[in-house]
This record gives structure tokens, sequence and C-alpha cells, in this order.
């Protein structure tokens, strides 16, 4: 291919590949060099432009996939329980269900009530790193992503659903199981593994409803076991334990990633490091341009209802969009050198689509920002010498990529 400009169907089979999801941003350049929102057979589309995918995540013609589009690409799909789980979900909803579901969940995540989560953020970073300091304390590397960066956010979630913390690392697990039915896989072997967590995750919230029903708690498991209970047609059975997987895995693992980009980030970047430790307000900035530069979603889709015009490109009916949220975030027509890390751009002009945009923006984006924005300058301050160990490894996925680990040293 020397010579030669890769065509975009060659870039997205290369984003098919082990090599490619490990750097899988010159492929998104690739395809940019084709346009924003580019054919690639007909009735399929990959944007790549920051106002191209903007414009789509808000177009009401535009549909998330959900089980009518897998009758369509993946028909057996109902006997997968990992995506039926996630199905049945907001995330997988369109009109009018979506809306039902996501009020019923809402509520958890007002600016109010992600406002009384900063203090308990606060006690369980420095709890999680005073354990790191322990397993350091020998000089020994420790995984920054097992021991901190994915112990934070699924302690955070659970403390807001009502999971025991004794079950906390099983769920870390388990939702890392599940969460590959969300990368888009119809290999039913590839989902194998992905069901059975899925089937022992339903047999955990069924023991855990029911003790809900009988001993009602302050937490969110109880107020959803209370509206199932007392108004199914506003959330039936499968929907409850939907809601209560897509929390949890949507909760936790996003958040993992950020934490850990933005600690690889700080560690790329010693100046940045040394005014998360000595700045408060540094870290929002910090944050946003983390989720720019090195967002942990990488990818949606959406389903044409009917004909639309997106950006002077027509795109009929039917047709299935590939929308990379991580090239939009680097779309040179929005960023100035978009491929420099730099928590200065003028804030007023970073508007990253990570958390996506519209009826389906992240209902947990401001709790995810919270505790990044919590996390590193703590990590920072307690481990003024933190070092990288060994490189980062990234998972072998592409939708929601980072790190499986991140090994450093914590000496004081």
């Amino acid at each position: 291919m020397t010579g030669t400009v890769m065509s975009p169907v060659e870039a997205l089979d290369a984003l098919g590949t082990v090599q490619g999801r490990q750097d899988p941003y010159p492929l998104y350049e690739a395809i940019r060099a084709h346009g924003q929102v580019v054919p690639t057979k007909p009735g399929r589309f990959v944007v790549v432009g920051h106002d191209a995918c903007d414009r789509a995540l808000r177009e009401p013609a535009l549909r998330v996939q959900d089980g009518r589009s897998y009758d369509v690409v993946f028909p057996s799909w109902r006997s997968h329980s990992s995506v039926r789980g996630f199905t049945s979900s907001m995330l997988y909803s369109n009109p009018p269900d979506h809306a039902r579901l996501r009020q019923v969940a809402s509520f958890a995540f007002t600016p109010p009530n992600v406002r009384r989560m900063h203090g308990v953020i606060e006690e369980m970073t420095d709890r999680l790193l005073e354990r790191m300091a322990g397993l350091g304390s020998a000089g020994s590397p420790v995984d920054l992503i097992s021991e901190f960066a994915a112990r934070l956010p699924v302690a955070v979630i659970s403390e807001m659903l009502g999971f025991p913390e004794k079950d906390q690392v099983w769920f870390r697990d388990m939702a890392s199981r599940v969460a590959v039915a969300t990368d888009g896989f119809t290999d039913p072997n590839a989902l194998a593994g992905a069901d059975a967590a899925m089937d022992e995750m339903n047999a955990y919230f069924a023991a855990l409803l029911d003790r809900r029903r009988r001993a009602p708690a302050d937490d969110l498991v109880t107020q959803l076991a209370h509206v199932h209970d007392s108004a199914p047609e506003r959330l039936s059975h499968d929907e409850l334990t939907g809601t209560m997987m897509v929390l949890l895995t949507a909760g936790f693992e996003t958040t993992s990633f950020l934490i850990g980009h933005g600690a690889m980030l700080a560690l790329e970047h010693s100046a940045y490091a040394a005014r998360l430790r000595a700045e408060p307000d540094f870290a929002d900035g910090y944050v946003e341009e983390i989720l720019r530069f090195e967002p942990p979603v990488h990818v949606t889709s959406r389903w044409a209802a009917q004909d639309l015009d997106l950006l002077g490109v027509p795109v009929p009916a039917g047709s299935k969009l590939i929308l990379i949220l991580a090239a939009a975030n680097r779309d040179p027509g929005r960023y100035p050198d978009p491929g420099r890390f730099d928590p200065g751009r003028d804030g007023s002009q970073v508007r990253p689509l990570s958390f996506g945009a519209g009826a389906h923006f992240c209902l947990g984006a401001p709790l995810a920002r919270l505790e990044a924005r919590i996390a590193l300058p703590r990590l920072l301050r307690r481990f003024p010498r933190l070092t990288v160990s060994e490189p980062p490894v990234y998972r072998d996925r592409w939708v929601v990529r980072g790190f499986e680990t991140f090994p450093v040293t914590v000496e004081p």
C-alpha cells in the first residue's frame, strides 16, 4: 500500500484486527481523507467529522440499534442472554421506550445527587490509595487499573445501586465479561463467555431484588424495584435487570478507562502532573482534554429510519452509520493541532463527543467527570514519584477502549 491512499473499507477492515485496535488513530485519519461522512458500500456509512457526528447523534431520524435492527443483522440474538440484557435497556431503546426508561433512572444522576457523592468519592479514593501504598511498599509494581482505576468507579456505582462492598471485585470481573456484548459481536463463540456472565449476574440481581423487597434500603435498586412492582408498564422485569446491568457496566468501565488514560498522560507530561497536584481548578480542563484526546468510548452506531441528508450526503432509509467519536474528537476542522494533548485549550471550544449528544447523552457523564477530577489529583499528590513500571497494555476491544493493565511503582 506504499504510495497509495487506503480506502475506507480497507481502513475499517484494519480496525477489525488486533493491530488496528491497538492504535486506531492512523486508520481514522485514513478514513477522514475521504470526507466527514464516507460511504463504504450501499447502505453503509462511516462518520468521522465532528460536525457530522454531532448532527447524527442529535438527529431524531437516526435510531440506535434495538431489537428490530438486531432482527435484521443477527436474527438469533434472543438466544444470547448478554445481548437480550442490554437490548432491554435504555442504551438500546428508541422512542417512545427510551424516554420512559431514561426517566426511571435519571433521578439518581441529578446535579444535587451527583454533588452529594463528592465526599464519598474522596473517601473511597483515599482508602484505595492507602491500599495501593501498602501493596507497593516494598517497591513491587502495582497495577493501577485493577487496584485503583477500576475499583473506584465500581465502588461508587455500587454505593449508589446498593451492591455490597464484598461483591465489588466480582462485579467488576462479571461486568467486563458481559460488556463484550456491547462491541457488536454476532459470533456465538465470542458471546459465550458474555452469556455465562450475564446468567450469573441475572441470578445475583434476582436474589438482591428479593432482599430489597423484603428489607428496603435507601438505594437505587430498592427504588427501581418499587417502580417495577407498582407500575410494571413503566419498567418491565427484563427492563429492570437491563437497567441495573447498564448502570453497572456503563458506570464502571468507561470511568475506569478515563482515569487510566488520565494517569498515563500525566506521567507523560510532568508539567501537567505538577499542576494537577498544585492547582485544584486545573483538573476540570485536564479531564475535558482527556475525553477529547483519549476517550473511553470510540464508536457508536445509528440506523436511518427514513431518508435524510447528513451535511450534504444523502443517507437512504435503512442505512447503518458507524460514528467514530474518537475521530470526531480529533477533527482538525474543529481543533487546531488535534493530535496534541493540551489541557490549556480554550475551554469554551472543547466539546468532546465522548459521552454522546442528544437524547442518548450519557446519564452518568457528570458522575464520571467528578470521579476523574477527584481521583487524578489525589493519586498524584499521594504518590509524587509515581512511575511507570511496564508499558500499559490495551484491551483487545474497539468500541470501549482502555487499559487492561498499567503497572506502576508508588514510592512515597
